[in-house]
């Protein structure tokens, strides 16, 4: 079956939502991270929470819909693993700070990593490379 290659308006499309999404994920990112760090009082950061939180869900739900194997891949695991750290919170509310502090550098790593590290398949034990994304 032949791949249907995207027309310039829906490479442009996805590009801008994707980017619009990126750019409100980092923004929610920030206000949290922001309250988390410095001890503000949650109802002043909540709100930046949701925005990080439904963002960070749209996110991978897009790279789930673009391809199954982002899951398998090492950048689709260490957002799993990110997801896990942040179900800390609750019982480990205390450790919110060093939480927060190991997932921004987890992202880091799933952010900029070489592809060969990103496109890790943690069950084949070699890079798979998935359909081509549109960056965002």
């Amino acid at each position: 079956m032949k791949k249907s290659k995207l027309s310039e308006k829906q490479f442009w499309f996805q590009r801008i939502s994707k980017t619009s999404l990126r750019a409100f994920h980092i923004l929610g990112i920030t206000g949290a991270g922001g309250g988390i760090l410095l001890g503000v009082a949650q109802t002043e950061w909540i709100h930046y929470w949701c925005i990080a939180m439904t963002t960070g869900s749209l996110l991978m739900l897009w790279e789930i819909v673009r391809d199954w194997r982002w899951l398998i891949q090492l950048k689709g695991v260490l957002t799993l693993v990110k997801l896990g750290l942040l179900a800390l919170f609750i019982p480990f509310a205390h450790l919110k700070p060093e939480l927060l502090i190991t997932v921004l550098l987890l992202s880091v790593v799933v952010s900029h990593g070489p592809a060969g590290l990103r496109h890790f398949s943690v069950i084949h034990g070699r890079r798979i490379d998935g359909r081509k994304e549109v960056k965002g």
